[in-house]
């Protein structure tokens, strides 16, 4: 990189840095959920009632009682206003500030909602929540508890004025995340209108977050169809702004994720029909923001008995946990045809094989990284062979670039004829890094959204959490561009060595403003992320800095430039495809992009060819 291209880029940097910066001054976002209720709801496609004039649909009024069930897994509250979910407590996850509140677990249920209920609109076309509809419990309020295989079904029954009847049931079992329930209407046509007879089953404000920042939790967060053999996600990016979709046909189920934790209806057995699912992003303070997603089963209801049956889970993104509900897809491992396969089908099961021997999660990955270092050897070895070779005739490069630089033409034949001498292929190290791409991506989804390493310690003082960054260093403001004020001390270390890697390789001082500049962004941008992931990264780029040094300093075979003069030549793809549009345009009459013009069929003269210097 010459000194003219690095200016540029400083400049540039400083353009977009001053007006980030400008932009954090002056714009302004709605901090309060409060102030965006407004948008929550989504209004209904159909609103119109056979009797406009009919009276507010009335229920027999009943107190309102809540009943605890906990399980092995789960302390789920249920209300009787709507039969809908008060709280919902998974007993073996703690958030964030548990060494502030040791005592403290995850309740996936916003405080005051009233999850899991169902709307419908009554022949006076208004509309009817769960929560305004008082239910009868068919056992006292208080706690029960079950375990192992045990099961307990809570079923709750409201009444309308009309006789009409709704019933609601939940089947816990001991042992599991997973409940059975069912949704029953019985005489109701005198109470839903006939132009629109149908009922929407909905999980309305997603999950509350549980981890310490809100802008990781909400990059993870999406809402999710499944229906026919695809997968469907909903990220809401702009704020204060809903984003609706529609799906209709077989219906697999419908999710909302948030880093760690998932919500999903499953309908029983096969679902034809329409579904609905939303988000909305409002701002947080401290420059965070957070997403809400809301999903919904619109049920149809033919008179009579109707009842419809539905899986709910929610609780933990474990692989084998999701696994038994069909919910696996739940988990972005990346790219579908390539990402994904590697992530989902070799590298969690190694990692997770390696962690039934290794308690330990960061001793696991670093054996992880060294197992997974030595399987891309092969590629790697490319790698660095290639970068030896450019190392050897590195002098010899330098010698044609000043010997012709004010010769860009015949500069470039004799770099052509050198490449052709020694049998070196200017792109031999970059098809092993792309081939290594992939397995690097995989690696990115496991390990961050692996909930195992969540809260998990590796060194007692200083990495006691590998889900996130492992902040050692705090600025008192935050870096435009890059917007962070943290600094994480593997990132550091990350960066370090890769400023190593890079001085070992980077030969031609045109490139010596990425020896710095790389090291430096990655350690600005690894610093957000989790300290499993540095971890891995520091390890594998250590060991890439010890084979290095092996090949160049104690290897037996070490390559000199006479043995690479000496070795069999064989014409890389780029190599042939550059000699043959330098021929091409030298037999055109022409110049390629770059190259000083032709006069009299001869090359013309350099910008300072002719010209006195003093």
């Amino acid at each position: 990189m010459d000194r003219r291209s690095l200016l540029g880029i400083i400049l540039i940097a400083i353009v977009v840095s001053a007006w980030v910066f400008f932009q954090s001054l002056t714009s302004t976002r709605d901090v309060t959920p409060a102030k965006t209720e407004q948008v929550r709801s989504v209004q209904d496609s159909v609103r119109s009632a056979a009797k406009p004039n009919a009276p507010a649909l009335a229920f027999t009024p009943a107190g309102e009682t809540e009943v605890t069930i906990e399980t092995d897994l789960v302390v789920a509250v249920i209300s009787s206003q709507g039969a809908t979910i008060r709280s919902w407590v998974l007993k073996d996850f703690q958030p964030w500030f548990k060494d502030e509140y040791p005592q403290a677990t995850v309740d996936l249920i916003h405080p005051g909602a009233h999850e899991y209920g169902f709307n419908f609109r009554a022949v006076n076309g208004g509309k009817v929540e769960a929560k305004d509809v008082p239910f009868t419990f068919d056992r006292p309020g208080g706690r029960y508890k079950i375990s192992g295989t045990d099961q307990l079904t809570l079923t709750a029954r409201a009444v309308t004025a009309t006789g009409g009847v709704i019933e609601r049931s939940y089947t816990f079992s001991g042992s599991a995340y997973g409940v059975k329930t069912t949704l029953t209407l019985e005489g109701m046509e005198a109470d839903i209108p006939q132009s629109n007879r149908f009922v929407n089953l909905e999980w309305s404000r997603g999950i509350k977050y549980q981890e310490g920042s809100t802008v990781d939790e909400s990059n993870n967060a999406v809402a999710i169809a499944s229906y026919g053999d695809d997968i469907h996600e909903l990220d809401a990016t702009d704020y204060n702004t809903r984003v609706n979709e529609t799906a209709t046909g077989n219906i697999k189920f419908l999710a909302t994720r948030s880093k760690y934790f998932a919500v999903a209806m499953i309908p029983s057995g096969s679902f034809d029909g329409s579904v609905s699912y939303s988000g909305i992003r409002y701002g947080a303070p401290n420059d965070g923001f957070v997403e809400e997603y809301a999903m919904s089963y619109r049920l149809p209801y033919r008179g009579g008995r109707q009842s419809h049956e539905v899986t709910l889970f929610a609780g933990p993104m474990q692989y084998d946990t999701l696994g038994n509900y069909g919910l696996t897809e739940i988990m972005n491992f990346g790219f579908k045809w390539i990402v994904k396969p590697i992530g989902e089908y070799f590298m969690l099961p190694v990692l997770t094989f390696v962690h039934t021997f290794i308690p330990n999660w960061g001793i696991a990955i670093i054996i992880f990284a060294l197992f997974l270092k030595g399987l891309l050897y092969p590629l790697s070895i490319g790698q660095l062979k290639s970068a030896r070779k450019m190392q050897l005739v590195a002098p010899l490069m330098n010698e044609i670039r000043e010997k012709y630089k004010d010769d860009m033409q015949t500069q470039q034949q004799e770099m052509m004829k050198l490449y052709g001498e020694y049998g070196i292929n200017p792109a031999g190290g970059c098809l092993p890094l792309l081939l290594q791409m992939p397995f690097l991506y995989a690696l990115y989804s496991v390990l961050n959204l692996n909930i195992e390493l969540r809260q998990a310690a590796f060194l007692p003082v200083w990495i006691t959490d590998l889900s996130v960054p492992d902040v050692v260093l705090s600025l008192p403001f935050k870096l435009p561009l890059f917007n962070i004020d943290k600094f994480s001390g593997l990132a550091l270390l990350m960066g370090a060595t890769l400023f190593i890697q890079q001085k070992q390789v980077v030969t031609d001082p045109r490139q010596k403003g990425l020896v710095y500049m790389m090291p430096v962004m990655l350690t600005l941008m690894f610093s957000t992320l989790p300290a499993g992931l540095n971890l891995y990264y520091f390890v594998f780029n250590v060991v890439g800095i010890l084979q290095q040094v092996w090949m160049t300093k104690f290897s037996k075979n070490k390559m000199t430039l006479a043995d690479l003069k000496a070795m069999p030549k064989k014409e890389g793809w780029l190599q042939r495809k550059m000699r043959e549009a330098q021929h091409m345009a030298e037999a055109q009459g022409r110049t390629l992009p770059g190259q000083p013009p032709k006069k009299n069929g001869r090359p013309g003269k350099g910008p300072n060819q002719g010209k006195n210097r003093r």
